[in-house]
C-alpha cells in the first residue's frame, strides 16, 4: 500500500513532515517526498491530512466497558476500598465468557473510534478465569486491534483461584511469545491483596518468561498503610524483595509514593502509568508526575480509550495540582524549586516506546521498518502549526472527533469513521442485552 500526500506528525519529539509512505507486511518499507506507485499497488491519497502514530492505552480494564450507566451500589462507598468491594469486585465476579467477550469488543470499538490502536489490558473475572485472555484476544482480533494482555492475580478468592489466575497468565504468555499482534504480561491486582507467597510466585513467573508484572501500585493509601502495618516496609521495598520491579514491569497509578520510592523505581527502569481521569473519579489523589521520569506512559484505568481526553485532563489537572503545591510551599516557607511537569502528550507518546520494548519492534515513528499502526486525523488547523507549537495544537485543538481512519499492522481497520467488516450496530444491540443481564447478576 502507498499512502500519498500525508502530513506525518509525531508529538514527542514534535515533528511535521509532508511525505509519501509505502507499507508492506505491516511495516514502512520506504518514505520520501514523492514515491511513484508500483504496478498493482493500492494507492491511498490522504490529500494532506494528518497521519499520527496510533495511540497506546498503557493501562486499562476492558471488563468495565459494560459498566456505563449501571445502578449505583445499594451501599454508598465511603472510600476507595469500598469502591472496589461494592462496585468493581461485584462486577468482575459476575462476568462469564459471554460478558467478557462483549465487554472487550465494545471497548475495542470505542478505542478505534478514538484513534487508539493498542490496548494494554488488565483483566479480572474470578468466576471465569480459564481462557479468559483468549476471549479478549478474539474480541480484539475481530476489530483488528493490537493487545498486551494479562490476568489480575489476587488472593481475595482463595488459593485455588489465585493459582488459576497464575496458570492463565502463563498459558497466554507461552502461546503468544512470538505473536505479531498480541503479547502477554504477568498480571497482579495490588500488593494489599497479595501475600508474600503470591508475590514470590508472580516474580518467579515473570523471570522465567523474561517478561514483567502489570500491577497497581499505591493507587490509594490503603495499599501503602497495609504494607507498613503488616510487613514493616514500604510497598516498593516489598515488590523489590520478590523481583517484581524490572525493566519489563508496568506500575499503574503510583500516587502515594515518596521521592525515595521513585528513585528506587528508576534504578530498575520499570514503567509507570498515569491515569488522571480514574484518579479524579475515585478521589484517590493525584500522582506526582514530575517524579515519574522518562519511562512513564498514559492509561485510562477502564475509562474509554480516548487518549486525547486523557492527555488533556492530565495536563490541566497537573497544572492545577502544581499551583496548589507551590502555594503550600510558599505558605510553609519551603524554598525548593518546583520540578518541571512533563506535558501529558509526552506521556502519550511514551506508550509507543513501551510497546516497542514489548514487541521488540519500532512503534510510534515514520522511519523505515517501523510498525504501521497509524491514525488519520482530519484536523483543519485554524492557526499556523509548527513543530514548536504542535503539542499545544494537540492539547487545545485536536480531539477524537477528528479521527477519520485507523490502521493497525499495515491494514485499515476503520475508514472514514466506519469500522471495516464490523457490524457495530448489531454488536451494540447485543452488548446492551448482555449488560442488562450482567447488572442483574451483580444484584
Amino acid at each position: 500500500m502507498l499512502l500519498k500526500n500525508t502530513t506525518c506528525l509525531t508529538l514527542s519529539p514534535p515533528s511535521i513532515e509532508r511525505i509519501d509512505v509505502r507499507i508492506e507486511d505491516g511495516k514502512i518499507i520506504s518514505r520520501a517526498k514523492k514515491i511513484l506507485p508500483q504496478r498493482n499497488e493500492e494507492v491511498v491519497d490522504l490529500k494532506g491530512k494528518f497521519l499520527l502514530p496510533g495511540f497506546v492505552n498503557a493501562h486499562t480494564h476492558l471488563y468495565s466497558s459494560l459498566a456505563r450507566g449501571m445502578n449505583a451500589p445499594k451501599k454508598t462507598p465511603q472510600n476507595f476500598f469500598e469502591i472496589l468491594k461494592y462496585v468493581w469486585w461485584k462486577l468482575d465476579e459476575a462476568l462469564d465468557d459471554e460478558s467478557i467477550y462483549y465487554s472487550a469488543i465494545i471497548g475495542a470499538i470505542d478505542a478505534v473510534k478514538c484513534g487508539t490502536t493498542t490496548l494494554i489490558d488488565h483483566h479480572a473475572s474470578p468466576n471465569a478465569i480459564a481462557h479468559s485472555l483468549n476471549i479478549i484476544k478474539e474480541a480484539l482480533e475481530e476489530i483488528g486491534l493490537r493487545g498486551v494482555l494479562c490476568y489480575e492475580v489476587t488472593d481475595r478468592g482463595g488459593t485455588k483461584k489465585r493459582d488459576d489466575g497464575l496458570k492463565e497468565n502463563e498459558r497466554f504468555l507461552l502461546a503468544n511469545k512470538t505473536n505479531k499482534q498480541f503479547r502477554g504480561l504477568v498480571g497482579a491486582h495490588a500488593s494489599f491483596t497479595l501475600s508474600n507467597d503470591s508475590l514470590r510466585l508472580l516474580g518467579e513467573m515473570a523471570t522465567r518468561n523474561n517478561t514483567g508484572v502489570h500491577i497497581h501500585v499505591a493507587e490509594d493509601k490503603c495499599d501503602v498503610l497495609e504494607c507498613e502495618e503488616n510487613y514493616q516496609c514500604n510497598v516498593i521495598e516489598r515488590l523489590s524483595r520478590f523481583n517484581i520491579l524490572k525493566k519489563e514491569t508496568i506500575l499503574a497509578h503510583c500516587i502515594h509514593l515518596s521521592p525515595n520510592n521513585f528513585s528506587k523505581i528508576h534504578t530498575t527502569k520499570s514503567w509507570l502509568v498515569h491515569n488522571p481521569r480514574s484518579n479524579m473519579n475515585n478521589n484517590v489523589g493525584y500522582a506526582p508526575i514530575e517524579l515519574f521520569g522518562n519511562r512513564a506512559a498514559l492509561g485510562t484505568d477502564g475509562f474509554p480509550a480516548d487518549m486525547f481526553e486523557e492527555a488533556r485532563t492530565g495536563f490541566f489537572k497537573s497544572k492545577e495540582s502544581s499551583q496548589k503545591s507551590e502555594a503550600r510551599s510558599q505558605k510553609s516557607q519551603i524554598s525548593n524549586p518546583k520540578s518541571q511537569i512533563p506535558l501529558t502528550s509526552d506521556l502519550l507518546s511514551n506508550g509507543n516506546k513501551l510497546v516497542s520494548e514489548i514487541f521488540s519492534e519500532k512503534f510510534g515513528m515514520f522511519e523505515k521498518n517501523s510498525v504501521a499502526d497509524f491514525v488519520v486525523l482530519n484536523y483543519d488547523a485554524p492557526t499556523p502549526m509548527t513543530k514548536e507549537n504542535l503539542p499545544y495544537h494537540f492539547l487545545f485543538g485536536m480531539s477524537s472527533a477528528y479521527v477519520e481512519s485507523a490502521m493497525c499492522n499495515g491494514k485499515f481497520i476503520m475508514w472514514n469513521r466506519e469500522l471495516i467488516g464490523v457490524d457495530v450496530e448489531a454488536i451494540s444491540a447485543k452488548a446492551a442485552k448482555i449488560a442488562k443481564r450482567l447488572w442483574k447478576k451483580m444484584e
